[in-house]
């Protein structure tokens, strides 16, 4: 008896599909641009959403007072002068679209001002025997009104090529025979820098505790085998102190956007936040107006700081080193050397001092990502960095 079986690959389509407006506004106490971004509902089977362009945005207070935001890049709105939330005044986020609708949101408060105490990198040990960087924090609020939290990082890390050299190669003459050069690197390619945003909510809250203290609370988990902290890692984490209301809207909202699988992931249904259609109050609209105080606390950390004397995490990929073939395979046409240079994809290591049958020309190459960190971050170091 022979048996076969097979996984066939399907296209997931939408069955049905309300196109709504989605309002991402989180407005703070830090003096600053506040921004408020602007889109709509997409299908499963798309991939970007669509962004809600050339709306009239702006924010009002109790006292008469209006912020108003301009469009930057389509779908986000930056207000056109910076100020802060202040604590004890309403602030209603009004919206009307290109069409004409208008949207409103709740009138709703600063929340509670509470500080990060402390946040800090620990070494430690999860239950697969695997050694990982968390990054924790602390907080208390002594007065016990702020009760719930949600957190964001902003991280940094430093890029170094592992296969760098200063000098390049380059084709100066465009036709046969071909001429190659190796030249001075004008720019800076072998230490950059990367930052990237956390991208999941992250929440936790001290309600029905004795005190309103957040202890050890971890924020991000590294491995000890990811590349991003091979050499100096730094990372901002900002403690948003929410309402009772907004720390629901995004718990529900994290439940529902969680997934296992396809077949097991939630269902996700509608819910309310607190902003709404002001023609149409059947109208579905997706978002949370917030007004949040916010503390941020950045540290920075070495990988040899909590592993010193060990290997280095492996890079982002693969570098080894191959030396193709200089003298062109038929008269007239493009070696693999000149080949490879010309599109830009390699990038010169070091003078081949042993050819072989396997590596006959005269240089040893790497892929342009081993000895070109701007292919994986900027080279210019950020204002905040410090070494």
């Amino acid at each position: 008896m022979i048996s076969n079986s097979c996984v066939e690959p399907f296209d997931i389509k939408t069955l049905t599909f309300e196109n709504a407006l989605v309002i991402e506004a989180t407005i703070t106490n830090e003096f600053k641009w506040q921004e408020i971004n602007l889109s709509r509902t997409f299908r499963l089977d798309e991939e970007v959403p669509l962004f809600e362009t050339n709306a009239d945005v702006k924010i009002t207070d109790d006292s008469h007072n209006i912020y108003n935001f301009h469009e930057t890049i389509p779908g986000k709105y930056v207000s056109v002068a910076a100020f802060s939330a202040q604590p004890n005044i309403d602030y209603q986020l009004l919206i009307t679209t290109s069409d004409g609708k208008s949207y409103s949101s709740q009138p709703t408060k600063l929340t509670n001002i509470t500080k990060i105490d402390n946040v800090y990198a620990l070494k430690e040990v999860d239950d697969l025997g695997v050694e990982n960087i968390s990054i924790f924090v602390d907080s208390f609020d002594p007065t016990g009104k702020s009760k719930y939290y949600r957190y964001e990082y902003e991280e940094t890390y430093k890029i170094v090529a592992p296969k760098w050299n200063a000098y390049d190669l380059v084709v100066t003459d465009n036709a046969y025979p071909w001429t190659i050069d190796k030249v001075f690197k004008t720019r800076e390619e072998r230490v950059c820098y990367k930052t990237l945003h956390s991208n999941s909510i992250i929440q936790t809250q001290t309600n029905g505790l004795s005190k309103d203290r957040i202890l050890k609370f971890p924020v991000r988990v590294l491995s000890r085998e990811n590349t991003i902290i091979s050499y100096r890692y730094s990372v901002v984490v900002k403690q948003y102190v929410q309402s009772l209301d907004a720390y629901t809207y995004y718990k529900i909202l994290n439940k529902l956007s969680g997934s296992e699988s396809l077949f097991s992931q939630n269902q996700p249904g509608f819910f309310n936040g607190n902003v709404f259609s002001v023609d149409n109050l059947n109208e579905k609209v997706v978002g949370f107006f917030e007004v949040s105080s916010v503390s941020s606390q950045r540290i920075y950390f070495n990988f040899q700081d909590f592993f010193p004397n060990e290997p280095l995490p492996p890079y982002f990929t693969k570098c080894s080193t191959f030396g193709p073939q200089a003298i062109p395979w038929l008269p007239g046409e493009e070696s693999d050397l000149v080949e490879l240079i010309l599109r830009g994809t390699v990038k010169y290591y070091m003078n081949n001092l042993e050819p072989s049958y396997s590596n006959p020309g005269p240089y040893l190459l790497v892929m342009a990502e081993c000895g070109d960190c701007t292919k994986y971050g900027n080279n210019v170091k950020p204002d905040f960095w410090i070494e």
